[in-house]
């Protein structure tokens, strides 16, 4: 249990630990992939892969023949990405590239199913990032992007926070809001991008739009005994371990003040944070912590139009 890649210097090592094996329940992953047609698929494109979560768990609902490719900025993600694969049986399915979202090392017309799961939360234009998915996706192809508002998450509150004063909460609202609007400013990606994206999709011409949420909650109730709410648990002792909100505390402080905040408030906000996670710990650690563990995650698909023919 645990996450082993926490301390690598790539990007997002804090979020490839053993949570993320339960972002999804597998008969919800069944539906889409009804919705979507996905049952044509035979040559996949996981976008910002990282070490292979998403695209390991979507091949799943692929047809057994499908192949899919990941592409990452980091190479130390590809060369994990490539073990994980060999580990699991998979390497003849999946192979792993370095490349950047904004710039896929692909041709044009190349996938039947290009997708990324929170990926487009990072980079520093969406747009161009959903245009080269586009490129390389095939005429009939479909582009599926699994983004969320992590705005809303501010005020999923658990059963201590509900019953904080009305201050607390604002400031973990404030925290998160002009932390996220630091990070866009700064070029780093908007944390809450998932909002936005049925109207991009429809911008770049995609079309047969469909939007979901993501079904799966993680409730948290004692004796915390399922392997979802271990990992939960084992993923918020350790973040009050080394005093990590979100972010580390130098990323949040950077973010924060370029979202125009002052020193002094984030202070205040931080200490207010670390003061709720280490409250959190403590009511594990005494087998009374409980959540319903909600999320707003969306799941937004478009086709690529088949090329029209041209008139005689």
């Amino acid at each position: 249990m645990g996450n082993e890649f926490k301390g690598e210097r790539g990007h997002s090592a804090d979020y490839f630990g053993d949570t993320r094996d339960h972002w999804w329940n597998r008969d919800y992953l069944q539906l889409l992939s009804q919705r979507w047609g996905l049952s044509g698929v035979r040559d996949a494109l996981d976008v910002g892969c990282g070490v292979g979560h998403w695209g390991m768990l979507l091949a799943e609902q692929l047809p057994a023949d499908a192949r899919v490719t990941g592409v990452d900025r980091e190479s130390v993600w590809v060369e994990k990405a490539a073990e994980r694969a060999e580990a699991r049986g998979l390497a003849g399915r999946f192979r792993y590239v370095q490349g950047a979202a904004e710039a896929l090392p692909f041709a044009d017309d190349s996938f039947d199913l290009v997708t990324c799961q929170t990926v487009l939360i990072h980079v520093s234009d969406a747009d161009a990032a959903l245009a080269e998915m586009i490129r390389v996706t095939r005429p009939g192809g479909i582009v599926v992007a699994c983004e969320p508002n992590n705005l809303a998450g501010s005020l999923s509150l658990d059963e201590d926070s509900m019953a904080a004063p009305v201050s607390e909460v604002l400031s973990m609202v404030t925290l998160q809001l002009v932390c996220e609007r630091g990070k866009a400013a700064l070029g780093e990606g908007d944390n809450s991008v998932g909002q936005l994206l049925p109207a991009r999709f429809v911008e770049r011409g995609l079309v047969d739009l469909q939007v979901y949420l993501n079904d799966r909650a993680n409730p948290v109730t004692p004796p915390y005994a399922t392997p979802s709410q271990r990992a939960e648990v084992e993923e918020l002792i350790d973040f009050s371990e080394r005093a990590f909100g979100m972010w580390s505390h130098d990323e949040t402080r950077r973010y924060y003040l370029a979202g125009g905040g002052s020193e002094e408030d984030f202070t205040g906000h931080w200490a207010k944070a670390l003061g709720r996670l280490d409250r959190t710990v403590t009511a594990i650690r005494a087998g009374r912590y409980r959540s319903g563990g909600g999320a707003l995650g969306y799941c937004i698909s478009g086709r690529k139009p088949r090329a029209t023919p041209a008139r005689a």
